[in-house]
């Protein structure tokens, strides 16, 4: 087989996602705390199905009883713990084509009106017109299907676009960053503050992480505090993907 070196008719090499697709797309990101404070408060049923879970941790931290490992670890998993925010925000161009990331929160200590207000809005915004996706940094292992099964917890209408049952790969409406850096690679997990960094974008960890929700939420009530970081992250996931496209970044100015 043998190369000219040569490209027979220049081609348009096209961005990830258009300006067009970019602003049809909702961003979003969810914090989760441990379902009650303590685990003693967890109904006597849930108690040795904890114990069980928390098998899978004491083989790397032996010395810690399952109690202890409820309040650092049950917040990432949907039967153990509760949705204390989910923040959103879309993208709009102005006509230099600068774009402005529009954000809103739903957030408190009433996770069924966190979950009945955001599935509103979200049907609304991806039953108004065709083509419009969610996208969330490692969206499709956490994000949607913890939401989902939050859903299913509080008897609750299922938001459409995160009803998957009997719908082909193509045909689901989730975008997300962490699969697209994959490229395919199915043992790759890179976080969000670890893309953001080798792409130059300001690093939305600056204040708490994931692993601070639970104490925040239990023990200073500082929703305010969950609800910045939760927009922290919304604002650096549409970065990420403004970057990936070649597109210019939300300025800082422009943050909301």
């Amino acid at each position: 087989m043998r190369f000219s070196g040569r490209v027979s008719a220049r081609k348009t090499i096209l961005p990830m996602f258009t300006q067009h697709q970019l602003e049809n797309i909702l961003f979003l990101d969810i914090e989760t705390a441990c379902i009650v404070p303590e685990y003693a408060q967890l109904p006597e049923r849930l108690q040795p199905l904890w114990d069980r879970k928390a098998g899978r941790y004491q083989s790397a931290e032996p010395d810690k009883s399952s109690a202890q490992l409820f309040f650092e670890k049950a917040g990432i998993h949907a039967e153990f713990a509760r949705v204390v925010c989910i923040s959103c925000g879309y993208l709009k161009f102005n006509a230099d084509q600068v774009p402005q990331l529009i954000a809103k929160s739903f957030y408190g200590a009433d996770e069924r009106s966190i979950l009945t207000d955001f599935g509103g809005m979200l049907d609304q915004y991806t039953g108004a017109k065709a083509g419009r996706n969610i996208c969330a940094h490692n969206g499709k292992e956490f994000d949607f299907p913890f939401l989902g099964r939050r859903y299913i917890v509080h008897g609750l209408a299922i938001p459409f676009v995160l009803q998957v049952q009997g719908k082909k790969p193509w045909e689901v409406s989730f975008i997300d960053t962490m699969d697209l850096w994959k490229f395919g690679d199915y043992k790759a997990y890179t976080s969000l503050d670890l893309l953001s960094a080798i792409l130059g974008i300001a690093s939305p960890k600056n204040d708490i992480d994931g692993s601070d929700i639970s104490r925040v939420f239990w023990q200073e009530k500082d929703h305010e505090r969950i609800k910045t970081y939760c927009e922290k992250d919304v604002l650096t996931t549409a970065q990420v993907l403004l970057r990936m496209s070649r597109m210019p970044l939300v300025p800082e100015e422009a943050e909301t």
